[in-house]
């Protein structure tokens, strides 16, 4: 009797640290997707307001400002982010004369949508900015820089305008290993047998497939110069994934890694360093062809 009693209490226990655990992924889940759109000011930047219609349910917001015929750049910002987090980014390749546009992903600061879906629905949003700016500095080339989401959301768009240069920084390789990591780190060792939960509420709460969030299945489709940038102690997105990543990516391409960085704002954390390595790439692939004589 006393062994029955200990099995059942033990099962009983086990249930209770089950559905707590449950209880606990499906708060991580919400928070994950939860869409709560706020106003966006770029004190500082003298921009033009854009507002874009990708689908019915998505509306983006966005920034627009004028280059010298040096090239355009779209910006990307990161999850639960907003198109502030680009500002610095913006002003810097403004000042070497790119036209830049900064926006709002769909879900994201003053952008709305139906849930945040880690890059598919919100590659609508990245398809529309780009046919933005091609519309707003035409004939130039056209260059990307994606962080976090706003690099996922660039790679899984499957009918995106064509790019001449894209800058992906701490990009995750398959949403598995991305909710596995998050997990860990908030709950340790447990929370990477309690991700399948979290993954399971992706088609139930999406309508979404894992294996349509894979962007180093999508990666080789830029069809672009790519540079890849990462945190060297990121736990996000692990520097041996950003090396497979980095591995998937078709030639030409780069790797830059951040010595120190975790999955923070690059430019911020390292800005000279930022500026001259990314600067160089987006000169390279970006500035006009110079007219020769006699041609």
């Amino acid at each position: 009797m006393p062994f029955r009693l200990s099995l059942s209490a033990c099962l009983i226990a086990l249930a209770v640290v089950v559905l707590l655990g449950a209880a606990v992924v499906w708060a991580i889940g919400s928070k994950l997707i939860a869409v709560e759109p706020h106003p966006v000011a770029l004190p500082g930047l003298d921009a033009e307001d854009v507002l874009l219609r990708p689908a019915p349910d998505q509306q983006v917001a966005g920034s627009f400002l004028a280059g010298r015929g040096r090239g355009a750049v779209l910006l990307l910002h990161g999850i639960h982010g907003d198109r502030r987090d680009m500002a610095a980014r913006a002003r810097f390749l403004h000042a070497q004369g790119y036209a830049v546009l900064l926006i709002d992903l769909p879900g994201q600061g003053a952008s709305t949508a139906s849930a945040v879906t880690f890059g598919l629905r919100e590659a609508l949003g990245v398809r529309a900015a780009l046919e933005e700016l091609r519309r707003r500095a035409p004939g130039q080339r056209i260059g990307v820089i994606g962080v976090s989401l706003g690099a996922a959301s660039l790679v899984l768009c499957r009918d995106c305008p064509p790019v001449d240069a894209v800058v992906l920084e701490s990009m995750y390789p398959t949403i598995e290993e991305a909710v596995a990591n998050r997990l860990r780190m908030r709950l340790g060792p447990m929370g990477g047998p309690l991700s399948a939960l979290l993954l399971w509420q992706l088609p139930l709460r999406l309508g979404i497939r894992p294996d349509a969030l894979r962007p180093i299945a999508r990666i080789a489709d830029l069809h672009a110069p790519v540079l890849v940038a990462a945190g060297g102690a990121d736990l996000h997105t692990t520097l041996p994934e950003t090396r497979r990543l980095f591995a998937a990516a078709a030639q030409p391409k780069d790797l830059w890694v951040v010595e120190g960085a975790a999955h923070v704002d690059l430019h911020a954390y390292a800005p000279a360093a930022y500026e001259r390595r990314i600067g160089a790439f987006l000169a390279h692939h970006l500035d006009p062809v110079p007219i020769t004589a006699g041609r």
